[in-house]
């Protein structure tokens, strides 16, 4: 059939059509800016793209409309369908209903660290010989596509923000997974949920579509995780931890997480070097270890395909070596991640100095709603830039107090490059955080580098 997607330059929309592509239908898409790199994949595989949502793109019309979340009622091309009675549907119901019938699914969820546990879960499955299929909210590095047809597997970002604007069940309702990860759970998307409590039972709804003989791979030291467990658990449940008396156990033989050896009730089943570092990274490790096993890859063999884990673009990704000043790009969002962030480089870099730009870029960051942690999650580094744009009717000021004069505020993105050059000597560690385009700023500092390394 013909199916067109709205929203189809977003990481999950545009991994849906090139999914939609592979399974033989026609697609076409619009967004309201197609850009690059997903406008690119999808027109390296013949799909049509519109910039914008006239009603003009439903001629001929399509035999049905795929709605991404960020469009709403109002949105000119969602009015179209609704008074054309147009056949719609959401992205996770569409790969739900679809193309994950006769899968194993392999599900991961968490407040943060999905992208990057999934990458791994899909790159431990390719190196067992398993050839996964996986929808990423990133692009895992080994592979170099957020997406891709697979076997008998595929690999899914499990996320808990709701579906569409008709429906706002969390995304991952829709999976129906034989296997779950359940990474963590803290308080986030305040523009959809109003507590904790409201993210819980999404997450218990997931948890009531696992089969019986399906697994449940959760964190056993998140007590949040152990509520929603409390309230049913009907699957085979492995818990995973830092701590003794876990089903699954990591730790680190480096400090900063560049060694590690895992546990399977309390027996070594292998020690691995690997590119990558911190207690987060460890754990992300060990739920997908944990996963690929009840996948049936042998212990032994998923600790070492660890040790060729390239990792994920914007997931504390080396962006530049210049002059000595090592450049990185991470897609921050949570203060949680970026406290455990920049603890673990502060473990593995030393004395070494770090300087910070965070953008809080997210609905909830930009609420206010973490101002509180956000101060103590920056305490690792030596400088920090935050960039106050629009939207945010907090004190950033006041927000980084406790880094004692360590942090300014700024508003112009030009202004904060500038002090950043003028800061950065050889020997640094500099890192970019936002979930958004940061308006260019990693690589414009970049170029400014080389430009004076040349100069």
């Amino acid at each position: 059939m013909h199916i067109h997607i709205l929203g189809i330059c977003g990481t999950f929309m545009g991994g849906v059509a090139l999914l939609a592509k592979r399974a033989g239908h026609r697609v076409s898409g619009s967004d309201q800016h197609t850009y690059p790199p997903m406008s690119t994949q999808l027109a390296a595989e013949g799909i049509e793209l519109t910039e914008g949502y006239s009603a003009e793109q439903f001629d001929p019309e399509p035999d049905l409309v795929v709605i991404g979340n960020a469009l709403s009622r109002g949105n000119p091309a969602v009015e179209h369908v609704l008074n054309s009675s147009i056949r719609y549907t959401s992205g996770p119901r569409w790969l739900g209903e679809n193309y994950l019938r006769g899968k194993s699914v392999i599900a991961v969820a968490g407040t943060h660290g999905k992208t990057t546990t999934a990458s791994i879960v899909a790159w431990i499955l390719e190196s067992a010989g398993e050839k996964p299929g996986f929808l990423i909210g990133g692009i895992p590095e080994n592979f170099g596509l957020s997406a891709r047809d697979g076997k008998r597997f595929f690999v899914v970002e499990a996320d808990e923000y709701d579906t569409a604007f008709f429906d706002k069940r969390a995304k991952f309702v829709h999976y129906r997974p034989e296997i779950a990860i359940l990474n963590n759970l803290e308080y986030d998307h305040a523009d959809i949920y109003v507590d904790i409590k409201a993210i819980q039972t999404q997450f218990h709804h997931l948890v009531r579509t696992i089969p019986g003989k399906g697994t449940i791979i959760s964190n056993g030291q998140d007590p949040k995780l152990e509520s929603v467990l409390d309230r049913g658990c009907w699957s085979q449940l492995q818990q995973f931890s830092m701590e003794e008396g876990s089903d699954w156990r990591v730790d680190l033989r480096k400090p900063d997480g560049s060694v590690l050896e895992f546990f399977y009730q309390e027996n070594s089943i292998g020690r691995v070097s690997w590119s990558h570092f911190g207690r987060h990274n460890a754990m992300n490790a060990c739920s997908a270890v944990a996963a690929c096993v009840a996948a049936g890859v042998s212990p032994e063999s998923a600790v070492q395909a660890l040790s060729g884990f390239l990792g994920v673009k914007r997931r504390m990704e080396l962006i530049a070596e210049t002059d000595g000043i090592r450049v990185y790009d991470d897609f921050a969002h949570h203060p949680t991640a970026i406290r455990l962030t920049l603890e673990g480089l502060r473990r593995k870099v030393g004395n070494a100095r770090v300087l910070v730009a965070l953008e809080p870029r997210s609905n909830t960051m930009r609420a206010g709603v973490h101002i509180s942690e956000l101060g103590p999650a920056l305490m690792p580094a030596d400088r920090v830039w935050l960039m106050a744009g629009e939207g945010i009717d907090w004190d950033p000021q006041e927000t980084l107090a406790p880094l004692e004069g360590r942090g300014r505020v700024v508003t112009r993105s030009d202004d904060m490059l500038a002090q950043m050059l003028d800061t950065a000597q050889p020997g640094d560690h500099v890192i970019f955080m936002s979930n958004g385009g940061f308006d260019s700023a990693p690589a414009r500092f970049c170029r400014s580098l080389k430009d004076n390394e040349h100069g």
